[in-house]
């Protein structure tokens, strides 16, 4: 088998569903397999998974894991000879699959690939290439300078070596996973992506950006109601430093520093952003669960429903 697709979902039902019809379309003439892992959902997840999608490998972890462990108990099931870490919240095009296989067939120590990702109103994520977020680069950022932190030597449209991809979307081969442990599972959220990226570097492979394809990111629906967001992902940042550049007790004083004025500064300046009210979901089929959570009721003008979905 040539590719095993790992999603790893808790409580974003309809994003999943989303997800799990765009990679079906893009995994059309390709040996490959879908895994989903849910981290006891809540909501109808696993039995939509089963209902609408019963060729999917669905896993039902009993207690949420988390990202690392989550992932990697769907990789440890995968047969593919690559496997692409994907985010519930996604979208990927109708070529995403095949542009990326044929990329990475061509490289030679190839590590992770990743793709120009965009979010739901179709603005590109800068995170989906980075550099490794040193201490210097990292205080930086939270000064307000990220010019070291995104990888900005590659236009969202280009394709070459980075140090950095974001996990809502991994292209890797599975005996590279294997070969650097895969997800370190002392991260529960946040930070995973960079301390993978970084391992697969420090064991001699080079990481991609690809951006010929594009994959729709809704940027973390069942992350950004958390509130600890900010204190998860400074702990995460802590833990990856202590593994990978602890040196004197100096140097571990400005890490430490460094964390907590990124609460102040997190604190002092907030940006204002255009709230994404809802979106725009065009098909030719009525999706009767989808219908009955909205709140007019849906007419089919022409040949295709548009429906309006309105986030809560």
């Amino acid at each position: 088998m040539k590719l095993s697709i790992v999603i790893l979902n808790y409580n974003v039902r309809y994003f999943l569903e989303l997800a799990l019809k765009s990679v079906e379309a893009a995994i059309s003439g390709i040996d490959a397999e879908i895994i989903v892992v849910d981290n006891d959902s809540s909501d109808t997840s696993c039995q939509m998974v089963k209902t609408i999608f019963p060729k999917v490998k669905l896993v039902e972890n009993k207690e949420n894991f988390g990202f690392s462990k989550g992932n990697n108990i769907g990789v440890a099931t995968a047969k593919g000879e690559y496997i692409c870490i994907l985010n519930p919240d996604t979208v990927v095009a109708e070529d995403t699959f095949v542009k990326l296989l044929k990329f990475a067939e061509a490289k030679s120590k190839l590590g992770i690939v990743g793709c120009r990702l965009m979010n739901g109103s179709g603005t590109f994520l800068p995170e989906s290439k980075r550099n490794i977020p040193t201490v210097k680069v990292s205080l930086k950022k939270i000064l307000g300078n990220s010019q070291d932190y995104y990888a900005n030597h590659l236009s969202q449209e280009d394709q070459g070596e980075v140090n950095i991809l974001v996990g809502a979307f991994m292209l890797i081969k599975k005996s590279v996973y294997k070969a650097v442990g895969g997800f370190d599972e002392d991260y529960f959220m946040y930070g995973e992506d960079i301390d993978l990226s970084y391992k697969v570097l420090t064991a001699g492979y080079k990481n991609y950006y690809y951006g010929e394809t594009t994959v729709i990111h809704f940027k973390g629906e069942s992350t950004l109601k958390d509130r600890n967001y900010a204190r998860r992902f400074f702990g995460a940042m802590q833990i990856f430093y202590e593994k990978h550049f602890k040196q004197n007790l100096v140097f571990d004083m400005v890490v430490w520093v460094g964390i907590k004025l990124a609460f102040i500064f997190r604190k002092r300046n907030r940006k204002t952003y255009k709230a994404i009210t809802g979106y725009v979901f065009v098909s030719n089929t009525v999706n009767k669960a989808l219908e009955a959570k909205l709140p007019v009721k849906l007419s089919l003008p022409t040949n295709y429903l548009q429906l309006n979905i309105m986030l809560r």
